[in-house]
């Protein structure tokens, strides 16, 4: 079984920066599109930023120049570099794997969550 554990939430004025972390337990990560989701209440969990494998990021026009999305193979990590955030940032942030398991099926796992707040 897969787990994708979540840290770097916090409480941060605007303008300010938080890093997110996302550590894999087994041996899926070095296969896996990594990827950050986010969800304010009331709203729709929609896509922050994805990393392929081969280490193609791609941004929500939202982040796009602000947030950047990195990973560290060796330590089965994926981070999320979040810069001169907003209020409008504020939401649960999810980390997402999937990759194709070895008879051709798409498989996906979800973290826990970690908690972004933003002030003015």
């Amino acid at each position: 079984q897969v787990q994708l554990v979540e840290s770097g939430g916090g409480l941060v004025q605007a303008g300010g920066s938080l890093r997110l972390s996302c550590t894999a337990s087994g041996s899926i990560f070095r296969r896996s599109t990594m990827g950050w989701y986010r969800q304010a209440p009331g709203k729709q969990r929609d896509l922050v930023a994805t990393i392929t494998s081969g280490g193609s990021a791609n941004y929500a026009d939202s982040v796009k120049g602000r947030f950047s999305i990195s990973r560290d193979n060796a330590k089965n990590t994926v981070f999320l570099q979040m810069n001169n955030l907003k209020p409008e940032d504020t939401a649960v942030y999810y980390c997402n794997a999937r990759y194709l398991s070895s008879s051709g099926y798409p498989r996906e796992y979800w973290g826990q969550g970690t908690q972004v707040t933003v002030s003015y």
